[in-house]
């Protein structure tokens, strides 16, 4: 599957879910997945957490380092 096939399929749930459950749950359901991608990456080896902590931590943008 290609990434345009995926970003389709992925809006098209989307709009599918909001239609039969309303817009909070599909924001909560985007959201949520959102976080269990991000943990799948985590544990894939291709993401580290400390760094989006520390993107999230620093004073304007500006790192520390």
């Amino acid at each position: 599957m290609s990434w345009q096939q995926f970003g389709f399929l992925a809006g098209f749930l989307f709009v599918a879910l909001w239609a039969v459950a309303g817009f909070g749950a599909a924001l909560g359901a985007l959201i949520v997945g959102g976080i269990g991608f991000y943990i799948g990456r985590v544990l894939d080896g291709h993401a580290d957490i400390g760094d989006l902590v520390e993107r999230f931590s620093t004073r304007s943008g500006v790192k520390t380092r």
